[in-house]
Formats: structure tokens, sequence, C-alpha cells
């Protein structure tokens, strides 16, 4: 009896073990699921969901008349879900081939019959997701749209699509350092605007859930938390891509002629400091007749100047000793030495004792040196001080990335000797990049004043300036203004008479120096640099250039000869399109006949800003309009009236567009969705939809221009 009890309290015991055991697991399966149910769903929806960055579509950079230098395009990456709800078999069946069919017409990279077996493949193995194309176009996505079951969109014809944007730039080449890349190639280099005002252009970026499916691919999904991105502001440069073009097509020739390893131009604005054009051309290695921007000669590359330095030589002596033009110079027979090393003038001089203007007119490296070292030979640090004084010892921290730095020695550098001071005096033993010393002839031809190089002028968010870049001054006076005249008229002196006479024009003034200078011996040859800078007109400066032509294999290698005709053809192309620095015919305007032209319709600033320039009274009705209609009020001044083309945009009214030019139409329509067919040219005399009507984006608007 003992025994049975002692058998069932170990039953009871081991009964009520399990029974407690069940009770545990059934109030933990409680606790998972309806305590704990909602933290451990996040968990593994964790694994399955995850948020991508939606990237932002990047700022456009323009040129200083509007003209586009880059901007992004968008590409698509274009799927579908095969097995959504929505899409039965018998729809699958019915449309798969004609499906088939019109992707293989569209992108041509496989026939339908095998666009077909992949569909199957993937409606059969329940796969959520098909890759159908990658890097689609907008063109090409809007196409795919009215394909059969994708035309009924994303939840029941499976149509998914994923945008990416690319940087492009319309004018391929021009300009192609300075607009400049990021990360180019996925090496990492970033160069240019693109890298100096990426706070701007970048915008911000979005964010999107998307759902991770078979095949590690991952799929958008609908959620409310979906963060659009914000585009990027754009900037407006100080280029002028058309005096770009020539200057770029006119270095090309050059190098081309002259077979020149490579060389740089770049035109700056005096007064503001603006860059109005910069190239720089390389030639390819593996095909010597192409060159290719590749690296920023003007702002990167310190080299030795040569006899562009005669300048800055001959403004401190004036500056610090008050040398005369008139001063008599002996160069002798054209050499001199210096501790037993010779300085050389590159032509025989006609006579033994020439003028400090004569000197510099016909770039004696003699005279110069005899110069510096008649009043510095005894504190030669008092004439480096003086260089740095000015300036040229120093960066020009401009905006872009990666000015290289000057290099002017100082006498306490452990390489100085008897010779460095005559050699610096003519170019040697110095670095400085061709921007650097632009900016030093510009200030001489801004009357003293330096200003800094500046690249871009504003910054635009959707069409309105939100920041203006002004002009800023580096050095107020970098010599007296008595200095600054002798100089102007050395300069001047080069090309009327000295080593620039090739560049004399009988429409208009050039000053400048032309510079040669020796670079040292490849394969037994010695190289040289070949350049020119100067302003124009030079009575009355409004732009300085520089162009700098190196390890030309001809027999031509001087300045005035090899680099001096490229200045000329950007100087006249200049000249010609920039009325403001013609001289008036005439200023008593009564003294014409004055009829008020045809003004187009349009942009109120720009039409007000012309007729200004220009003279012809105007009236408008409306100073607060963007876009106006021009009438003409008498034979001598026009009315401009209000349009709101703006508003009834915005509201998808098409406009009434007639008697603008397509510039403006373009400008308007196309962000609006809006495909422009444009016939003939001139303003718009016709337009296939009429002012009023609405529109959708994707609807196609033909204007007939006469």
């Amino acid at each position: 009896m003992e025994a049975k009890k002692d058998i069932l309290w170990r039953v009871y015991l081991i009964y009520f073990i399990i029974c407690l055991f069940g009770v545990a697991i059934i109030s933990k399966i409680c606790i998972i699921q309806f305590v704990d149910g909602d933290k451990y769903r996040a968990q593994a929806e964790s694994f399955l969901t995850k948020f991508f960055d939606i990237e932002a579509v990047r700022g456009n950079i323009y040129d200083s008349n509007g003209s586009l230098l880059a901007t992004s395009l968008p590409y698509y990456e274009v799927g579908m879900d095969v097995n959504t709800d929505a899409i039965t078999q018998e729809i699958f069946d019915d449309n798969v081939d004609s499906l088939s069919i019109s992707l293989s017409n569209l992108f041509q990279d496989k026939t339908w019959k095998e666009y077909r077996k992949d569909l199957v493949k993937a409606r059969k193995g329940g796969d959520r997701w098909v890759l159908l194309q990658k890097d689609v176009s907008y063109t090409n996505l809007q196409k795919m749209k009215k394909f059969p079951i994708l035309r009924k969109g994303k939840n029941r014809g499976g149509f998914v699509y994923l945008q990416t944007n690319k940087r492009e730039r319309p004018f391929q080449f021009l300009a192609a350092r300075t607009i400049g890349k990021l990360n180019d190639n996925g090496t990492g280099k970033s160069y240019g605007m693109e890298v100096a005002y990426n706070n701007y252009l970048e915008g911000t970026s979005g964010h999107r859930l998307m759902q991770k499916i078979a095949g590690n691919v991952w799929r958008p999904i609908n959620d409310d938390n979906e963060v659009d991105p914000e585009d990027g502001a754009d900037i407006v440069s100080t280029i002028d891509i058309n005096v770009q073009d020539v200057a770029e097509n006119s270095l090309m020739n050059c190098l081309r002629k002259h077979g020149a390893d490579h060389g740089c131009l770049v035109l700056m604005e005096i007064k503001t400091g603006e860059i109005k054009a910069i190239a720089n051309l390389t030639r390819n290695s593996k095909d010597t007749s192409i060159y290719m921007e590749n690296l920023n000669y003007a702002v990167g590359v310190a080299t030795v100047p040569g006899s562009t330095f005669k300048l800055p030589s001959l403004v401190a002596a004036m500056e610090d000793f008050n040398v005369s033009l008139n001063e008599i110079i002996d160069i002798g027979d054209g050499t001199c030495f210096y501790s037993g090393k010779p300085v050389h003038d590159s032509h025989h001089p006609e006579k033994s004792r020439i003028s400090v203007q004569e000197v510099f007119e016909q770039s004696s490296n003699v005279g110069v040196t005899k110069i510096i070292t008649r009043y510095y030979a005894k504190d030669p640090q008092k004439y480096i001080d003086r260089l740095y004084k000015m300036g040229l010892n120093s960066k020009l921290n401009i905006t872009i990335p990666g000015e290289a730095n000057p290099y002017i020695k100082n006498t306490e550098d452990k390489t100085w000797s008897a010779i460095t001071l005559p050699w610096i005096s003519y170019g040697y033993e110095s670095r400085i990049t061709p921007l650097q010393i632009l900016n030093f002839y510009s200030a001489i031809a801004n009357n003293g004043k330096m200003m800094r190089p500046m690249f871009v002028k504003e910054i635009h968010n959707r069409g309105k300036a939100t920041k203006i870049f002004e002009p800023e001054v580096i050095n107020p006076s970098i010599c007296s203004q008595s200095t600054v005249n002798k100089a102007k008229s050395m300069m001047e002196g080069v090309v009327l008479r000295g080593t620039g006479k090739s560049l004399k024009s009988a429409n208009y003034q050039i000053a400048g120096k032309t510079g040669t200078a020796q670079m040292g011996i490849v394969n037994g040859k010695m190289t040289y640099q070949a350049s020119f800078v100067g302003y124009f007109p030079a009575d009355n400066p409004k732009y300085s250039c520089i162009v700098v032509i190196s390890a030309p294999s001809g027999d031509a290698y001087y300045g005035g000869v090899v680099a001096g005709p490229v200045f000329k053809d950007v100087a006249d192309k200049v000249y010609s399109t920039s009325l403001e620095i013609h001289k008036e015919i005439n200023s008593k305007q009564s003294e014409f006949a004055v009829k008020a032209p045809s003004v187009k319709n349009g942009c109120q600033k720009e039409i007000q800003n012309v007729l200004t320039k220009l003279k012809i009274k105007n009236q408008s009705t409306d100073l607060k309009a963007d876009w106006v209609l021009s009438t003409m009020k008498d034979s001598t001044s026009i009315r401009l009236s209000s349009q709101k083309i703006e508003n009834d945009l915005k509201k998808n009214i098409i406009p009434d567009l007639t008697g603008m030019t397509a510039r403006d139409v373009l400008f308007l329509l196309e962000p609006k969705g809006l495909r422009v067919k444009i016939i003939g040219s001139g303003s718009v005399a016709t337009q296939s939809i009429q002012a009023g009507a609405t529109f959708i984006k994707g609807t196609q608007i033909i204007l007939q221009l006469i």
C-alpha cells in the first residue's frame, strides 16, 4: 500500500510539472503573439524591407547667357511583377506575346521569343520581379507605359521603374575641366565647378521603403513614410559658351599646326574678374592628332613664366626707384654674364644702348637683368619683397579646387645663388600658373586694382536668383598710378613696335607681352613654352587674355608667332560681339532718324535690358510681370503689357505663345512635361493647341515660327 502511494505521488508530481511546463509555453506564446508581437514582426520585416535613398535631381550649370553647360538626365531601371494579383493567367496568356514583341522592337537587344521565354519562366516560378531593361531614357519609358499589360500601371500591370540621373554636358568637351565632374569614372577624381558648388547643386535626397524578394532583388512598395527628394539649385557661370567655342577651336588649330604637347587659354573680364572662357587641351598619347581637356593647366600647373614675368620685374623697379621709361640701358651685343653664366637675347640688337621702353618692347633679357641688378644687387630681398607685396607669391584662392602654389624664391632659400636675382628678373627660377600671371596683367589694366577670378555669378532656385556673387577685390592697389601708366605704355609699345606687332589691329588696340621660355632638353632637343598675355582695347581695357603653348615641335616657338594668333582670334570674336566696347559713332541721338524696332514677346527683364542699352523708349503696364506682350506705343517707343503665362501653366492651361521666340517657349513648356515640336524660325505664328486649352504631361504641341 505504501508503495502504491509512493508511485502515485511521483506520477502526480510529474503530471503537475508537465502541466506547469505546458502553461509556461502557452503563456510565452501569448506574450509573443499579443504583447511583443509588434516588436518581433518589425524585426522580421527589417530583414525583408529597407529604406533606400532617392537621389535628388542635380542642379544645372548654365553659361552667362543661359546656355546649358551641364545637366542631369533621368534614366530608369524598369521591371515587372509578373505575379501580381491583378494579372490573371488569362490576361498574361493573352498579352505576353504582344508585350514581348513590343519590348524587342523598342530595345532590339533580344528577340521577342527570348523576352517571352523570360516572362513565362518568371511567371511559372512565382517570381515577383523581372528586370526588363536598365538605363531606359525618359522617351522610351513613356513608350513602355503604352505596352500591353504595362499600360495598366504599377498595381494592375506590375509595372515598376526606378529613376537614376546621369550627368551630361551638351557641349561635350568645351570647358570640360572647368565645368568639372564628380567621382570621374568611379576613380574618386572630382574637379571643377561641380565640386566647388556641390553643396548648391546636389540637393537633398529622399527615401523610399523597398522590399526584398526572390533573387536578392529589391522592389519599391507604397509607404506613407516615403520622402520625396529636394532637387538641387542651378548655378549661372561666368563662361560665355560662344567665346569658349572660338577659344577652344583656335587653340586646337594652333596646337595641331605646331605639333605642341599641350596648351591653355584664359579670357577674363578686367573690372569684375569674371572668367569668360578657359580652355585646356592636351595631346592624346595614342592619337597625336587628337587633343582633349584632361588637365586644367591654367589653374593647376605652375610653370616657368619666361618673358611675361618681365612686366612684374620692371613694375617693381619703377615702384621702388621710380625708373623712367627713357632711362638708357647698355645691352652691348645682346650677351652678358653673371658669375660666369651667360644671359643671351634671342636676337642680335640693332643698337647697343636702348631705353627701358625699348628693353620691354624688344623683350631684351640682357636689358631686364641689367635694370634689376643695377637697383637691387645690394639688396635683392627688396626686389623679392616687392614681388610678394604685389601678390605674386600667393594663391588666388579661387573657388574651383586644384590651384597650384606659385613659387618665387626668397633670399633665405638654400638654393639662392649669385645668378638667382638676374634669372628671376626675366622669368626663370620661379613657378607661376597662367591664371596667376594673367591676374597680374589684369590688375595693371584695371589701374592697379587686383580682382579675384570668379567662375560663378548666381545661384538659381526654381528660376529665381537666390544668391549673387559680387566681384571681390584682392588688392585695391598693387602699385601707384604713375607706375601703372608706365606699364601700360610699355605693353602698348610691344604691339605697336615690338615683338607683338603681328597682333596690331586696325579696329582696336591691343596691349600685352610676348613670352618664350626654355623648358629643358627632351630627346636631345630644347623644348619651349610660347605665350602671350595682354588686354584689349588698350585705350579702355575691358578684357584680358593669356595663351600658353607648351612644347611646339616645329621651328616656330616664339610667343608672338605661336601664341599671338590665338590671342588675336579670341580678341576679334569678343570685340565684334561686344557692343559696349565699341566707340560711339555719334552721341547725339537726335541727329539720326530713330524708329523703334519690332520686339518679340518674352521675358520683361531681358527685353527692358536690351531696350535700355539701345536707348529705346519703353513703358511697362506691370513692372512685376515676368512675361510681357510687346506692342508699338508710337514710332519711337515700345509698350510692354503683362502676360499671365506662368499662372496658366501652373493650372495646366496652354498660354498664348504668339510672338515669342523658340528659346523662350522651350524654357516655359518643356519643364511642364510638354513635348514641343518647332517648325521654322523667328517667332511663334501659330500653335497646334489653342490658348486656354488644358494639357497633361507628355502632350505634344507644334509651333509654327515665321
